[in-house]
């Protein structure tokens, strides 16, 4: 192993011992700046991606990924991309943010213009999953070198607001058709001295919130409130403090199933491999609760959080590869004929799924697989990477990487919830083998 996996293979020790580990939340990845919304049993998170040999700000799409249990995430891919643009630059896909209205999905994009700095786009779509494209054909917003990191809340009376700004916040009314203004700029008179970018707006308990990146440079998280959405926000406190290990920050925050999260983004992933700083991000996410008087605790930095699992996964229907609570050494891709896949499978990496419910029992275990090489083995196992053995799949050689093919194996000895590990085995320094799915059948006894 590399000294990335030895890292990465240590903390994911660490994590079954600890019941954490979820940060950061994507793995396979480098994503920033998180804009999760929900949508009936779903959370949505839609990313920016920093590319994996980014030094500064090196963005070209926008990443989405869902979850209904918040601890495992499944991998949709590029969901949007600067070439759905006719006037951008070919690189500075920033911070997103995505609304639904009337049937309809708004992802509201900060992107740099060709020949020109930073201006506000705006892409539509009539599925969350995309794909989007651009209905207007120009800047949304083109006000000022300030135009980064748009946030969009529609009110309870239909009234759709747009901020944005760093250093500082602007806003604007958006038309009923979410990709027109209504009426001219304007320039919040009044935000806390410690705000910088990264603004974040919601509403809790009729009270306005404005969730921000802190004075740079590392950020901290704070949040200002007010009673009425416009210039006027006032500083109600820190929700995580300056850290040296994240250099950014870009809050999210959403309520789902009873519960509160918080969204942010630290460096973890890349300062596993490099002590020197690059801007290559890695999602991550906490719980929280308000108080009485609707404030939001302080929170320590990222490595401390953990995230309970709401409901437990069921293996008996079928499991994208690319849903991860934790993964190892693989990365996705796309296919014309499956959609998302894990790939770049190699000896010793490993996907670990959280919280997999095999209720009375498990008679077999079924993956979609496509290989080359004649090697390649995934090993069933329980609660760790050397936990219980419960069956082993050889996948071995299906014609191609474009071919298609199940592979089973028999499963014994899982009952209850457990932990799933996908371990993968093999020799060579080539790839192994690609895998699109799997699907456990339950014990008929």
């Amino acid at each position: 192993m590399n000294m990335f996996r030895q890292t990465a293979f240590l903390i994911s020790v660490l994590c079954v011992l600890s019941a954490r580990g979820q940060n950061p939340i994507i793995q396979t990845r480098f994503t920033a700046d998180p804009a999760p919304v929900v949508w009936g049993d779903t959370v949505y998170l839609y990313t920016s991606h920093d590319e994996n040999d980014a030094e500064g700000f090196h963005m070209k799409d926008w990443l989405l990924y869902t979850s209904t249990d918040m601890v495992n995430w499944t991998d949709h891919g590029a969901v949007a991309s600067l070439r759905d643009f006719s006037w951008t630059a070919d690189d500075g896909a920033w911070a997103p943010q995505v609304v639904g209205r009337g049937g309809r999905y708004f992802m509201y994009c900060p992107v740099a213009k060709r020949g020109a700095w930073m201006a506000i786009g705006v892409l539509a779509a009539s599925s969350p999953y995309g794909p989007f494209s651009d209905p207007i054909g120009q800047p949304l917003i083109e006000n000022s070198v300030e135009d980064i990191d748009p946030t969009v809340l529609i009110d309870d009376d239909g009234q759709a607001y747009l901020f944005w700004g760093n250093p500082h916040l602007y806003y604007v009314r958006l038309g009923e058709d979410m990709i027109s203004c209504e009426g001219g700029i304007v320039r919040c008179d009044s935000i806390p001295s410690d705000y910088q970018e990264g603004p974040w707006l919601y509403k809790h308990d009729g009270r306005y919130y404005l969730a921000y990146a802190s004075t740079c440079c590392p950020e901290g998280i704070a949040y200002a409130v007010s009673d009425e959405v416009g210039t006027v926000w006032h500083r109600a406190g820190t929700i995580m403090d300056h850290n040296p290990r994240s250099n950014g920050n870009h809050p999210g925050i959403i309520r789902f199933r009873g519960n509160n999260y918080l969204f942010g983004f630290s460096y973890q992933l890349h300062q596993m491999e490099s002590d020197v700083h690059c801007e290559r991000r890695s999602v991550c996410c906490a719980q929280f609760e308000y108080g009485d008087d609707g404030s939001i605790p302080e929170m320590a930095f990222w490595d401390e959080q953990q995230v309970e699992q709401l409901a437990p996964l069921d293996p008996y229907r079928r499991v994208e590869a690319e849903t991860i609570a934790w993964a190892e050494g693989v990365t996705t891709a796309r296919g014309d004929s499956v959609g998302m896949y894990v790939t770049a499978i190699h000896d010793t990496d490993y996907i670990r799924v959280r919280g997999v419910d095999f209720g009375q029992g498990v008679a077999s275990f079924t993956a979609s697989v496509a290989s080359i090489s004649r090697e390649g083995d995934i090993e069933l196992r329980l609660d760790s990477l050397d936990g219980q053995l419960i069956g082993q799949v050889h996948v071995g050689s299906t014609g191609g990487r474009s071919r298609w093919a199940l592979r089973s194996c028999p499963v014994e000895g899982a009952t209850g919830v457990h932990d799933l590990f996908l371990v993968f085995s093999g020799k060579g320094k080539w790839p192994l083998f690609d895998f699109d799915w799997w699907q456990f059948s339950p014990s008929t006894l």
